[in-house]
């Protein structure tokens, strides 16, 4: 299981640049004028997991699979998308598709680079995506509305959980609220499936990419603290990047040479890192490994998934057939030198169908179909 990010914004913020650096391909065009994605490019990277290296140096398997993360470069939108201004029906369509919202906001100032608005202001940009959003959410609820209501009246049980669920969404958007905060409670699984269904674009988690110029990137600026503020008004995340140095770094050939080129700029890591572990933590997901000669491989998990549900990721007849799960904690495994190492100190467990399956988790699953 990966998971599948939409990078969207206002064009010129930096998204096919970002996306192409993200990506190391030129497979999206990044050209200083609107629309310049017209087709959504998808591209995969492998998640950069330092656990994975050192299971790798231990165990010296035959072949190594990360997890994966997949972009989604999806065409700029202006005011009126929600009315089919620019390419605001094909951009409303591709989001739907997507798991969660990265959000590039440009922060920074470059005369040379023409922004839509006429002016850099990434809150009033984030604002604007986000009415869009927020009015194709209200006019596609409406029109269901009003049928679910008339069904309610004549005691359908679906439709009267769906006017419930309905509802608090509808008020919170006329209220000028993104969906998310009129969720259901997770307990409510009847309802939550229904939220579900209802395919919002506003229900999805947003991370905030504050595009930065190059001397901003360790430290961010003015702009960045703006979004800051505000991701944190919302309960969202938020990170600094500079799809300038993500574009240097990407033509850089060694592991060596990025560090070097990155430590000389005041920073630790790439944007792609940051990026990763803040989308991780926005939909709740964490990796479990598998172990062996043959091959090591990371899974990625939503977070109380349980034993069996995680067996399932490797294959259906896993999950179908559990029977138990041989489990070692990843700190023990690399402190005492691999799974045999485990097995003689006592630190292999054999874990049940109720078994919460933690990250970093190394997992063998015992199965009989």
């Amino acid at each position: 299981m990966g998971f599948n990010c939409g990078i969207v914004g206002l064009p010129n913020v930096g998204k096919s640049t970002l996306f192409n650096a993200l990506t190391q391909t030129i497979a999206a065009q990044a050209a200083n004028f609107p629309f310049c994605t017209i087709e959504p490019n998808t591209g995969r990277v492998a998640v950069p997991d330092a656990r994975l290296d050192k299971l790798v140096e231990l165990v010296k398997p035959k072949s190594v699979v990360p997890t994966q993360l997949e972009f989604v470069d999806i065409a700029g939108l202006v005011k009126g998308a929600s009315k089919g201004e620019g390419l605001g029906n094909q951009f409303l369509a591709n989001i739907r598709e997507v798991d969660a919202i990265i959000h590039v906001l440009r922060c920074f100032e470059n005369e040379n680079i023409t922004h839509v608005e006429g002016s850099v202001d990434p809150v009033r940009d984030a604002e604007i995506v986000e009415t869009e959003l927020m009015i194709a959410d209200l006019e596609s609820l409406e029109k269901r509305f009003d049928q679910a209501q008339k069904k309610a009246r004549g005691g359908d049980k679906e439709a009267i959980l769906n006017v419930s669920v309905m509802t608090p969404v509808i008020e919170a958007l006329k209220a000028g609220k993104p969906a998310r905060v009129a969720a259901p409670d997770v307990a409510n699984k009847d309802a939550c499936k229904a939220y579900k269904m209802l395919q919002l674009l506003t229900s999805k988690p947003v991370l905030y990419v504050c595009n930065v110029d190059e001397n901003s990137a360790a430290e961010g600026n003015e702009f960045s603290k703006k979004v800051f503020e505000k991701a944190a008004v919302e309960g969202a995340q938020a990170v600094i990047i500079s799809a300038e140095i993500e574009a240097e770094v990407a033509q850089l050939e060694s592991d060596e040479e990025r560090q070097e080129f990155l430590e000389s700029l005041g920073l630790s890591e790439t944007g792609l890192t940051k990026i990763i572990r803040s989308g991780y933590a926005l939909l709740g997901l964490q990796t479990y490994f598998t172990a062996g000669v043959k091959e090591v491989r990371a899974w990625t998990f939503l977070k109380g998934s349980k034993a069996p549900q995680c067996a399932g990721i490797i294959h259906s007849d896993f999950e179908r057939g559990f029977i138990r799960a041989e489990t070692i904690a990843y700190d023990d495994y690399i402190s005492l030198g691999g799974e045999q190492a485990c097995k003689e100190a006592g630190k292999m467990r054999s874990e049940g169908k109720e078994y919460v399956v933690q990250d970093g988790d190394l997992l063998n699953f015992l199965f009989n179909v």
